[in-house]
């Protein structure tokens, strides 16, 4: 289970990419790139490393007037198999520095 205040953010070297020749946006990390549908490329669009999950979470859950509980379970689903690859870092919440 991921921290709802944890802050996500892309560690140095990896950005989000619009790649103009596929027309889609792309996740790029020293020697591999991601392909990211709509939904993965709406989450790392707030991916701004100051937001908590939380946060992310309820942005989206605005944006897409969907539930907050359906956003935040894909999200940390998502965000939890980059993590695993190493391509996203995830900070404690400050309070618990």
């Amino acid at each position: 289970m991921m921290d709802p205040a944890a802050i996500p953010s892309l560690p140095r070297g990896v950005r989000l990419h619009r790649d103009t020749v596929r027309e889609q946006w792309v996740l790029l990390a020293p020697e591999r790139a991601v392909t990211l549908d709509a939904v993965a490329h709406a989450i790392l669009s707030e991916v701004d490393g100051r937001r908590s999950l939380a946060e992310i979470t309820a942005c989206l859950a605005e944006r897409y007037d969907a539930s907050p509980e359906q956003i935040a379970r894909d999200c940390a689903g998502f965000l939890q198999a980059l993590q695993a690859r190493r391509i996203l870092d995830l900070s404690p919440a400050p309070s618990s520095l």
